[in-house]
């Protein structure tokens, strides 16, 4: 193994150049991977990394997954999205001792990497998903509400992202995420089983902390499966303040959602979105928010939020202190979701703060 590594896949996209920048300024020189040698230079340049700081030149996650056989860095983090194909292939490649995280937050790429937990607790391997702000910005507050507790009957999260766009396309990967989000359905945990529900069919109003009144709806993601794992609450609901709330948008969507699952719409839905380009527009709201609620079997209810700047900021934060933090040797051997992994801490260490 490549004692102290880190890599990072996509280095040169949004979340790849933040995550690299944070862990540049923490000390430590990140290795550089992508498609192209002249806008990884370029990218290193900007990070004011030495001319000869190592870089990897590798086209697509199959020659990627090669590199890291080959090379054994200590930590990849993984920022090319598609997490539901190139997680498994990528994360297998760093067994046995290296460890590997992604922003996934899509509940197929969960499940395809969590079930990898006991090849990489036997190969000495930490395996991290949804290093990112929907699913730490959600599950800390779960981790800490329950710290010391017994077992809840009830959770519910909600996420409120504030996020500045930056101009460009919105490219295959995430519209690819995006299109197989709503065609996945409703989901929600009962009795301690993924079941599917409505979708758009929970709806919820909220007051933020600081005073905002924000909507929020029930969508299949990364941050439902995170809260019930780290609360293993029978009942857990998740939901999203990036969907629409009107009746309109919400009567919508099951049939959106039937539609998507029909091959050829999918793939032209994919093609579309990811070809819409959009102009730079700073974030909407001030602060980037978390929050849960959890209800006990005795009647006790307890609530709480977490604050964080503009959302992708986070992201990039938590996957840069994730990477540090298993290059240092923390964490545990397994799959996990980040709080799981590392402690709800994390999200502290990343910029944010709770309110309870």
């Amino acid at each position: 193994m490549t004692h102290g590594e880190i890599w990072i896949l996509g280095a040169t996209g949004r979340v790849g150049r933040a995550v690299a920048a944070r862990i540049a300024a923490a000390g430590t020189v990140p290795v550089l991977v992508g498609r192209d040698a002249g806008r990884l230079r370029k990218a290193a340049a900007d990070l004011g990394l030495c001319a000869d700081s190592k870089i990897v030149v590798a086209s697509g996650s199959d020659a990627m997954a090669a590199e890291i056989s080959w090379q054994r860095p200590a930590v990849v983090v993984n920022t090319i999205g598609d997490y539901a194909e190139t997680a498994v292939p990528l994360a297998r490649a760093c067994m046995p001792g290296g460890h590997y995280l992604d922003q996934a937050n899509d509940p197929t790429a969960f499940h395809r990497l969590l079930a990898l937990h006991d090849e990489a607790a036997s190969a000495g391997s930490t395996l991290v998903t949804g290093a990112g702000f929907g699913v730490l910005g959600t599950e800390s507050i779960v981790a800490r509400l329950c710290e010391n507790r017994p077992v809840p009957s009830k959770v519910r999260v909600d996420a409120f992202a504030s996020v500045a766009v930056e101009e460009g396309v919105m490219g295959t990967a995430l519209a690819t995420s995006v299109v197989d989000g709503f065609a996945m359905g409703g989901r929600c945990f009962e009795g301690g089983r993924l079941v599917k529900t409505r979708l758009g069919g929970e709806v919820h109003h909220l007051a933020l902390p600081d005073g905002e009144r924000m909507s929020a709806v029930g969508v299949p993601s990364g941050e439902l499966i995170a809260a019930q794992r780290v609360s293993k609450a029978p009942s857990v609901s998740a939901t999203s303040g990036l969907v629409p709330a009107s009746r309109a948008v919400r009567a919508a969507l099951p049939p959106l959602s039937a539609l998507l699952r029909i091959g050829t719409i999918r793939s032209f839905a994919i093609d579309w979105m990811a070809g819409i380009k959009a102009k730079a527009t700073p974030r909407p709201r001030p602060h980037t928010w978390g929050h849960a609620v959890v209800t006990w079997p005795d009647g006790t209810v307890r609530e709480g939020w977490l604050r964080a700047g503009d959302a992708m900021d986070f992201t990039s934060a938590v996957a840069a202190q994730t990477a540090l933090q298993l290059a240092a040797g923390k964490g545990q051997p397994g799959a996990h979701t980040p709080a799981a992994a590392l402690g709800h801490g994390l999200a502290i260490a990343a910029g944010a703060d709770f309110i309870d």
